[in-house]
């Protein structure tokens, strides 16, 4: 049972694929269906983790490349059909490539990074989630109105903008702080 969590991650990446599909072939209701499955797994996942004390070295490595994969390939999958604008795409990708390259140079120079996500970081997952949410509500259903998507598709830039930020601050003091010890 302790490697539940990681089960689900990997059952979070399967998705991915049926997801792009139904986007694809514009069965919006259907992938709406799917990824919001996809996304309560996330919460499941870190929860039998946390609750159970079943984390593991590569529950901390696959958990968040599953959900950086999911929502990086629905943003792109979704931009590329015109479910959202191709700058709130280009947004969210440089963010996670800025955080992924910081990460890794910072882990060749200086060792492993330790510590948890921030609540930016968080809060955008929250919001990247409920925009795409409410994107292919709004694709099969024609609700929510495309006012509130607009409200969200700012709230969400927001989040991006403000967790990247936080990042880079982060890695650039944690990177002078090694550097001078």
């Amino acid at each position: 049972m302790r490697h539940l969590p990681n089960l689900i991650c990997l059952v979070r990446i399967a998705l991915i694929w049926p997801i792009i599909d139904a986007i694809a072939a514009g069965t919006y209701p259907l992938a709406l269906l799917i990824f919001f499955l996809a996304a309560a797994s996330d919460g499941l996942d870190g929860f039998l983790a946390k609750r159970f004390h079943w984390t593991s070295e590569i529950g901390k490595f696959l958990d968040p490349i599953a959900d950086k994969l999911l929502l990086i390939c629905v943003f792109l999958v979704a931009t590329w059909y015109g479910l959202i604008p191709h700058a709130l795409t280009g947004i969210a990708v440089a963010r996670d490539v800025l955080i992924g390259s910081g990460a890794i140079v910072y882990s060749l120079r200086w060792g492993p990074l330790q510590g948890r996500p921030m609540i930016s970081s968080k809060l955008n997952t929250l919001l990247e989630v409920l925009y795409v949410i409410a994107v292919l509500a709004h694709a099969g259903y024609a609700l929510p109105p495309a006012r509130l998507l607009d409200v969200l598709a700012v709230l969400t830039v927001a989040t991006i903008l403000l967790s990247g930020y936080l990042y880079a601050l982060t890695f650039t003091q944690r990177a002078l702080a090694a550097g001078r010890a």
